[in-house]
């Protein structure tokens, strides 16, 4: 027997779950309410009164949609189905009375807040206002707050909905902003004039429903109708986020979060959204040949055709970095493999066995971890490898779920406990595991890149197996597990550098490669790898190519581009094809779309994309880990890869971020 119950909603009767609120109720039947504190990945807190509905036979006054559940609605006199009026007169003159208050004490700054465009009071001004203010007494104005260098305040403009109060205590776990005194005294503020120490704090400008909060970075620089839109991926993390880039000729100018409700909710970490000053910063976008110790500007000819001649006849290893799409790592293993040499991504030293998925990319889904009862985590601090997951696992935590961490302590921002920092934990808990209901086992780079990482992996799928859990293997390179499921492994791993003559280095910016060996870097920022190339080729960064990325749990997402590589840099897969014809093994594909189809020939489930493949589970033989210390695989959020590191922002935040960590105790 169903459980549903009828109500009729401006005249349309719809079946909804009596647990529903009413807003969400209306939303089933696709009647739109306004509303500014309701916000469906928040508590509710019914302090905006926008939201009134009239509830026929109920009180003769209306009623906060958000906060009042289906269950509690009375039927009619002869058991008829509810009735709720969304557009009575009675609601009407409700919402006009709301909005007037809300606008007592608002600015009148439209023309100079950022948030003109794209600000819900505005909209809902325009919707379900009035064209007269009955006011006449001076304005109420507020302090701004200093949230550091991210979040920008104009408090005078806040209407008390406590949207960030609620996001970045529930979901950032932080306990940083809150509500201090009463009536027109009452305003948002932060715990001792601090700034925010979190890693999701930009989400707080996206959640503002007015121009109270915006973004630092952005401020000033462009309006939301002068931007151009592309929806594509994120790769500052391996969590592949699904984001808007917004460009302004052929500027990124900002980048901001979009629903996923398996990837990333609606929420994106700040390297992700505040990343995009380091795309212009210290880009490489010409050519360069070093001769006589330095490098020299040249045309790609030339530059192709010393690429080529280093390459005929010697040992090339490549190397794929943490940012490379799929199609690029699939193309350097077709070259370098068809000239004799061999293809290494896992450009960190983890042990990640080839061809066996349900060991690199695990059997969980994101997703699992908010019905999940356990979760262990090994080897990893998510707080630092992938906030937005770490939310998740906050969210599972707040739900009732008990977590376990093997390796240093850290601040996750929910309570787990603590096993041990070494393998020895690990062994000792795998010895009396016992079946669970609903257990998700992640665990990190930082367990698996050591010399035993084989076995302390195997020692991991042997709990997972044990205690009839889930397994997700948390990955830092966004570019990983696509380039191993293409295969792009080599015997030895990273120990193959040693005896090679020639190294096609694919963006990999954080391999020390020894004296002595060609070095053909291809990358889009002159870091770390451009410093040691012999032969640059300039390529476009992740916002200028359309590309495919395979997020840590195994699913194919498609980026788009947002804007064109500067000066004359190319896109990867372009300049490996125009390498392999100077070779003289032309490769079958002359576009994007003839690479793709050789792709998906060779790897038929990267073509369905955003699907989550089922991985076979295969166990690994069991073996004995060493006795060290787990070491986590990031050690400064901030600054993990080219992009971030050219970033002048970035550097900021991680300067900011040691300053707490090394901050003297008063009593010292």
């Amino acid at each position: 027997m169903s459980n549903l119950r009828k109500i009729l909603i401006d005249g349309i009767e719809v079946e909804v779950d009596p647990s529903m609120t009413l807003i969400q109720a209306c939303e089933q039947a696709g009647v739109e309410i306004p509303r500014f504190c309701y916000h469906e990945r928040l508590s509710i807190a019914g302090n905006c009164r926008m939201c009134l509905v009239e509830v026929v036979g109920g009180p003769p006054k209306p009623a906060a949609s958000c906060a009042m559940q289906v269950k509690d609605l009375r039927p009619g006199p002869n058991g008829e189905p509810s009735v709720i009026k969304t557009n009575s007169p009675m609601v009407k003159k409700a919402r006009e009375g709301v909005m007037e208050f809300l606008l007592i004490n608002h600015p009148l700054d439209c023309p100079i807040c950022d948030q003109g465009g794209e600000c819900d009071l505005q909209d809902q001004a325009m919707a379900y206002g009035v064209d007269f203010s009955r006011y006449r007494e001076p304005k109420r104005a507020s302090e701004d707050l200093d949230l550091g260098p991210l979040v920008a305040t104009t408090m005078t403009r806040c209407i008390s909905c406590t949207r960030c109060v609620r996001f970045t205590t529930e979901v950032a776990g932080i306990t940083q902003m809150g509500q201090t005194g009463r009536g027109e005294d009452a305003e948002i503020t932060s715990y001792l004039n601090t700034t925010l120490d979190s890693n999701l704090q930009g989400n707080i400008i996206d959640l503002c429903p007015v121009g109270a909060l915006t973004s630092k970075p952005y401020a000033f620089t462009a309006r939301p109708w002068e931007l151009t839109k592309t929806e594509t991926i994120d790769v500052m993390d391996a969590l592949g986020s699904n984001i808007r880039v917004d460009t302004k000729g052929r500027e990124v100018k900002r980048i901001v979060p979009r629903n996923h409700d398996g990837v990333n909710e609606e929420w994106i970490s700040d390297k992700t959204r505040f990343v995009w000053d380091g795309l212009r910063r210290q880009r490489l976008d010409t050519p360069y040949i070093r001769e006589n110790g330095k490098l020299r500007k040249a045309s790609w000819g030339e530059a192709l055709a010393a690429a080529a001649a280093a390459m005929k006849g010697k040992k090339v290893l490549g190397l794929i970095g943490d940012l490379a799409p799929v199609e690029a790592a699939f193309s350097l293993k077709q070259l370098v493999e068809g000239q004799g040499g061999s293809v290494e991504c896992r450009t960190d030293g983890a042990r990640l066995p080839a061809g066996n998925r349900s060991a690199y990319a695990g059997t969980a889904k994101i997703e699992d971890i908010d019905s999940a009862k356990v979760i262990l985590l090994v080897g990893t601090n998510p707080r630092t490898e992938a906030p937005v997951l770490n939310a998740r696992i906050r969210k599972a935590w707040a739900a009732g779920a008990r977590v376990g961490l093997i390796g240093p302590k850290a601040d996750l921002t929910y309570d787990y406990y603590h096993f041990g920092n070494d393998r020895q934990a690990l062994t000792d808990l795998v010895a009396k595991v016992q079946a669970k209901d609903n257990t998700v086992v992640i665990v990190g780079q930082g367990a698996l890149n050591e010399a035993d990482g084989e076995a302390v992996l195997s020692q991991v799928m042997r709990y997972t197996e044990g205690a009839g859990a889930k397994l997700l293997v948390l990955h830092t390179a966004a570019s990983r597990v696509g380039a191993m499921d293409v295969g792009a492994v080599t015997e030895g791993g990273l120990a193959a550098l040693d005896g090679a003559e020639v190294v096609y280095n694919l963006g990999a910016d954080e391999v020390e490669i020894a004296p002595g060996a060609t070095v053909i870097y291809q990358g889009s920022h002159g870091d770390r790898g451009a410093h040691r190339a012999d032969i640059i080729l300039p390529s476009a960064a992740y916002t200028e190519e359309n590309g495919l990325f395979v997020n840590t749990e195994g699913r194919p997402q498609l980026a788009f581009r947002a804007g064109f590589a500067p000066g004359e840099a190319k896109e990867n897969w372009a300049i490996l094809r125009a390498l392999s014809a100077e070779l003289g093994a032309t490769q079958d594909w002359d576009t994007l779309a003839g690479l793709r189809q050789a792709l998906v020939a060779a790897h038929p489930h990267l073509a369905d994309i955003d699907t989550v493949a089922e991985n076979a589970w295969q166990a690994l033989p069991v073996a004995a880990p060493g006795k060290a210390d787990f070491r986590y695989a990031v050690r400064d959020f901030y600054l993990t890869n080219p992009i971030a590191r050219a970033s002048g922002l970035m550097a900021e935040l991680s300067a900011m971020a040691k300053s707490r960590t090394d901050a003297p105790m008063a009593a010292e």
